[in-house]
């Protein structure tokens, strides 16, 4: 005696593997031209956009993920580097304790920024890409059923134009056409709904992974540091919006320019020793004549 769901195992099992027979016939035929095949254009272009759009995710969510190693890495090599200059700054230079401030901030900053890209930039992408093996699954389903759908076609139109007509026949490949049909057009629509506003979707998401990269200024993360104190000698009047004013006596703290390539000879960049200690910030910097001035 057969055990309790085996027949209905098997059965199934004949089921499937007799509409892979059909299908594989199917699109044999269609190859040969001996069979036409339903086609819609629009919708190719859809799934074309939808394959373009998961392969762009899926590398800007491996780009984001590596570009994350990275940033801890350069948190890595920036608290090594802090380190060795907290080691062979000199108590008596100027800055000393706002340089140790500012190696914490920086570690702050660093620990900050990698949370930020964890959060928000990979985890929206991760969430984003979520939703693409259930499409491309109901793709690959819609398009077995779109083969049905021609099979069950050309199956009842044989039958219509054959000799000998047997109306049973022609009744139940009729009812196996509708069925066909409704499962088919089903799909279809769903995906004709859903696979244009992903596609529109894709630009907010990217917008929101990129502004997030952007919240946290990396140049935040670069520290000044100064090494080189001058005292004017000279009074020097600015004669251009980036040049810094000095009166006999000024302290000034010298900086490094942005773009080493910048640096005229003779020419020094700075912000006033009083500024700085007040205020804590750049802001006020600008270049100088560096013959106005002595190192101190």
């Amino acid at each position: 005696m057969a055990e309790p769901g085996k027949g209905v195992t098997a059965g199934k099992l004949a089921i499937n593997v007799q509409k892979r027979l059909t299908r594989a016939q199917e699109k044999v035929l269609q190859k040969l031209g001996k069979a036409d095949e339903t086609r819609d254009t629009v919708f190719e272009e859809m799934v074309a956009n939808f394959n373009k759009q998961m392969t762009e995710g899926t590398k800007l969510q491996k780009d984001l993920k590596s570009y994350l190693v990275a940033v801890k890495t350069m948190h890595e090599a920036s608290r090594r580097l802090q380190d060795c200059l907290a080691d062979m700054y000199e108590p008596e230079w100027f800055g000393k304790e706002e340089m140790d401030a500012l190696a914490e901030d920086s570690d702050t900053l660093w620990l900050d920024y990698h949370q930020s890209l964890a959060d928000k930039s990979v985890a929206c992408m991760d969430t984003y890409l979520t939703q693409f093996p259930d499409i491309k699954a109901r793709i690959a389903k819609r398009d077995r059923k779109m083969v049905d759908f021609d099979s069950a076609r050309h199956h009842f139109s044989s039958l219509q134009k054959g000799k000998k007509k047997d109306e049973a026949k022609i009744a139940k490949a009729e009812e196996e056409l509708g069925r066909a049909q409704r499962i088919f057009e089903e799909l279809n629509v769903e995906l004709q709904d859903e696979l244009p506003s992903l596609w529109d979707n894709r630009v907010g998401v990217y917008v929101n992974t990129f502004q997030s990269l952007a919240v946290h200024n990396q140049s935040k993360l670069h520290i000044r540091l100064c090494f080189l104190q001058v005292k004017a000698i000279h009074d020097y009047a600015a004669t251009d919006g980036d040049e810094l004013e000095l009166k006999m006596g000024d302290a000034v703290l010298v900086l490094a320019f942005d773009n080493p390539d910048e640096q005229d000879d003779g020419w020094l960049l700075g912000v006033k020793e009083s500024h700085w200690v007040q205020s804590k910030d750049i802001s006020a910097k600008g270049v100088f004549p560096e013959n106005f001035t002595q190192k101190v």
